[in-house]
Order: C-alpha cells, then sequence, then structure tokens
C-alpha cells in the first residue's frame, strides 16, 4: 500500500451513479491507496440532457454534487467537484442539431455562467471549458474559443481554476495569453489529459508511465489523472480508477518522491488552493 502520509489525488475523473459504476469506482480508488478526487460533470447529452439554455445545464450539475457528497464519505480524503459545459458540445449543437455557431456558443457560455454560480457560492471548486480535439470550420473554432474565454473570465473574478479539454499540445503560450488577460493567472488553467510537458497552462497527466516519468524529471508543477469515463457501454476507455494510486505506487519505486508530493501535495495547492495533507483523515 501507499504510505499512509501520502496523499493520492485523482485530478480528472467521471463518475455516473446511474448509469454506470459510481461509487463502486471510488471504492476501488480508495482500496489501492487513492485519497482525494476532482469529480468533473459528464457531457450533458450523456445524462440525457439537451441544453437549449443555461438553466438546462442545472440537473447535470446537481447530480454531479450529490456523488461528490457521496464519494466523500468514502475516501480517507475528500471529493471536490468541477462544473461546466464540455466543448463536444458545440458539434452536437451545430452538426446535428442545427444551431448556427454562434447560438451554441451562447447557449455553451450561459451554461458556463450557471457553473460560476456554484463556484461563487463554494458549492463547486474550479470551472471545465474548452475546444474541441478534433478538426471543425473556423466558426465553430472561433465560437470554441470564446466560450473557452468566457470561462477564463469567470475563473479572473472568482480566483478558481479552469479545467480545459482541448487538442494535444506540447505548447499553448496563446491560451495562458488569453487567461492572463482575463486575470486568471496561467498556471490556474488546467490543460486535462496532457502528456509530461507542457508550455503555458499546468499539465494534468495522463497516469501512463511514459508520460509520467518525463513528467517527473522535468521537476515542474503538474497533476495525475484517469480521465475514467464511468461508460458501462465503453468499460476499457481511458484509464480506471485504480490507475493513479497503481501509478503512485511505481513513481516512489522509481525514485520519484519528490514527483509524488508536487503532483499530489504542492500543484493541488498552487492551482486550486486545497490542502490534501489537512484534509486527509486515514485511520
Amino acid at each position: 500500500m501507499i504510505d499512509e502520509d501520502t496523499p493520492v489525488l485523482d485530478n480528472h475523473m467521471h463518475l455516473d451513479p446511474d448509469h454506470g459504476r459510481g461509487i463502486d469506482a471510488v471504492e476501488d480508488f480508495a482500496r489501492l491507496g487513492g485519497t482525494h478526487l476532482l469529480v468533473v460533470n459528464k457531457p450533458s447529452w450523456h445524462l440525457g440532457v439537451e441544453a437549449e439554455r443555461g438553466e438546462d445545464f442545472r440537473p447535470v450539475f446537481e447530480r454531479t454534487l450529490e456523488i461528490v457528497e457521496a464519494a466523500s464519505d468514502v475516501l480517507d480524503g475528500r471529493a471536490w467537484p468541477v462544473l461546466g459545459v464540455h466543448p463536444g458540445l458545440v458539434s452536437r449543437l451545430v452538426d446535428e442539431r442545427g444551431y448556427a455557431p454562434e447560438i451554441a456558443r451562447d447557449i455553451m457560455q450561459d451554461g458556463i455562467d450557471l457553473a460560476a454560480e456554484y463556484v461563487e457560492s463554494g458549492d463547486a471548486l474550479a470551472l471545465k471549458s474548452g475546444r474541441p480535439h478534433y478538426e471543425v470550420d473556423d466558426a465553430v473554432w472561433t465560437a470554441s474559443n470564446e466560450v473557452m474565454r468566457h470561462a477564463f473570465d469567470h475563473g479572473g473574478s472568482l480566483e478558481c481554476a479552469v479545467q480545459l479539454h482541448t487538442e494535444a499540445s506540447e505548447a499553448m503560450p496563446e491560451v495562458a495569453a488569453w487567461a492572463e488577460e482575463a486575470g486568471l493567472p496561467a498556471h490556474r488553467v488546467v490543460k486535462h489529459y496532457a502528456a509530461g510537458r507542457l508550455e503555458g497552462p499546468t499539465p494534468s497527466v495522463m497516469s501512463e508511465k511514459d508520460r509520467l516519468e518525463i513528467a517527473a524529471e522535468r521537476g515542474e508543477p503538474f497533476l495525475m489523472e484517469t480521465d475514467f469515463v464511468d461508460d458501462p457501454d465503453r468499460p476499457g476507455a481511458v484509464l480506471g480508477p485504480k490507475t493513479v494510486p497503481r501509478r503512485v505506487r511505481w513513481l516512489v519505486e522509481e525514485g520519484y518522491e519528490r514527483a509524488v508530493r508536487i503532483a499530489h501535495v504542492e500543484t493541488p495547492e498552487r492551482v486550486y488552493g486545497i490542502d490534501t495533507v489537512d484534509t486527509l483523515t486515514r485511520p
């Protein structure tokens, strides 16, 4: 097992108590030594919500808060919710439902506005936004960037982090500059599903050994994640809930104790303002 004084945080996990494994996945994570989770709401349409306005996202956010509370009861640490609008929604709105990109932008920005209300009230820790990781036309790309920058505006005013789902990249200076212009320090922008190195935002590194070794060798701030999707129709998709604790154990065995502290203590404090040590209550 992992040392009892070591917090273990998965920075990006989805939980679906209605259609997926839900708390069973959290129990697997905890059994292997996981202590803290950032739970990101699933894409709205995966929960049967076809949004036409911001308020339509509320049941998605509320269900996420409920599973976060239940997860915290299982963990020796705790879980926090990250709420927002998946950038892939723009294609669903434009390509499948026939909305103009500008209207799709407005719907998604309204969803971000609602998520920001949860952050402002203290019910959520951070926001989620981004842009498509696949090729889209110029109008959709522009609309998506405007949604992302809208999230940065809220992040700057609320002093909260923004997690991004974006294209694969090891350098995002323009995105970092947009965040800074909005009053959001670039290190509080987190690129989910990151490789081991990234210029600009803070990388949330997918917990594969080759990526983690690169991040550990660099000695720069980083986080670890699985992007567990909790979808029974995609049981092998991305990484399972046991992966982060297993990779933490591997990093320690390989002599990367300093990297473990960076990823699970120092970077969470720097990015989100959370204390994974004081919130750790292992018996």
